[in-house]
């Protein structure tokens, strides 16, 4: 669904932006046809702008040091680069290029499940799943659907996927989870109860809003009213975790996530935390450093 959707936005804005474009050149204003075509095409990279200026407002007496006015610009630019690669081609285009990875030879291999954030889907991981492959990685990236619902609704897809993870390898899985796609494992694991801590190896989240979302007060779905700071639903999935299960957690946060603000929000308290300075919130999933941890996550010898 989320795929059909980002086509139709992606391939409506480019038609507006040509179809404004040549109205106003046949008129005889070719400066506003570039004008108002750039703008139609790049009217995110402002949005975006209001994202950085709010997270900067926002900050408060977050212990995470302040980005630096030269940090914020420059995460700013790497995320306008991100979101057309991600939202405009990855998604929309290419969620289906590199399918779920489950060789037969994969008994007895760790394998990695991929669970996506917010308004995305599989193919925001594609440039780890092609590496995956080419390591012969087993491995399953989900869908969250549907895409408006309350984050309890996708416990089924997460249990499902690490159902087929220890039906094809035997091992306990690594768990990689962008944004909301953490807060989806956390429910799961209370789903679980203490069984679940023994079915995974290791979560890695990146730019999770474990503690919540500044900016999810104006949010109008279920799923991201559950992501606003102290939230009821909050509330109720931490009254539900043990305390030692944050050890088998290592969460990425950034002082310049322009999704998760402040930027402790996106910690964990007794979690392995890391904080990326001067990247953007999609932008992280590019970033080597969770990669690095999750290959050494994967490398990590299986217990007799």
């Amino acid at each position: 669904m989320l795929a059909r959707l980002q086509k139709i936005t992606t391939i409506g804005a480019l038609l507006a932006a040509l179809l404004w474009g040549w109205v106003c050149w046949r008129a005889g204003h070719p400066g506003w046809a570039v004008a108002g075509a750039a703008l139609i095409v790049g009217a995110y990279a402002g949005v975006l702008a209001l994202e950085f200026a709010l997270l900067r407002l926002a900050h408060g007496d977050d212990p995470t040091p302040r980005a630096t006015p030269a940090q914020l610009v420059r995460a700013w630019w790497g995320e306008v680069r991100a979101a057309p690669r991600v939202f405009c081609w990855r998604q929309p285009f290419r969620s289906r290029r590199w399918p779920d990875h489950l060789p037969a030879t994969a008994r007895g291999r760790r394998g990695l499940l991929l669970v996506h954030g917010f308004v995305c889907n599989r193919g925001v991981w594609n440039p780890w799943l092609r590496r995956l492959q080419v390591q012969g990685v087993p491995f399953i990236a989900v869908n969250l659907e549907p895409l408006w619902s309350s984050i309890d609704d996708y416990v089924h897809v997460v249990e499902q996927a690490v159902q087929q993870l220890e039906r094809c390898t035997g091992v306990p899985p690594v768990i990689v989870a962008h944004s909301m796609g953490g807060l989806a494992v956390r429910r799961w694991l209370a789903e679980a109860g203490e069984a679940g801590d023994a079915r995974v190896h290791h979560i890695v989240t990146i730019g999770t809003p474990h503690g919540g979302a500044w900016i999810a007060r104006w949010a109008l779905s279920m799923n991201m009213r559950e992501m606003r700071i102290d939230s009821p639903w909050q509330r109720l999935l931490c009254s539900r975790e043990p305390a030692q299960r944050a050890e088998r957690f290592t969460c990425f946060y950034g002082h310049c996530d322009n999704i998760v603000f402040p930027p402790a929000t996106a910690t964990l308290p007794g979690a392995d935390n890391r904080h990326l300075p001067g990247v953007a919130h999609v932008d992280m999933v590019d970033h080597p450093a969770p990669w690095l941890e999750v290959q050494r996550r994967l490398a990590e010898a299986l217990k007799p």
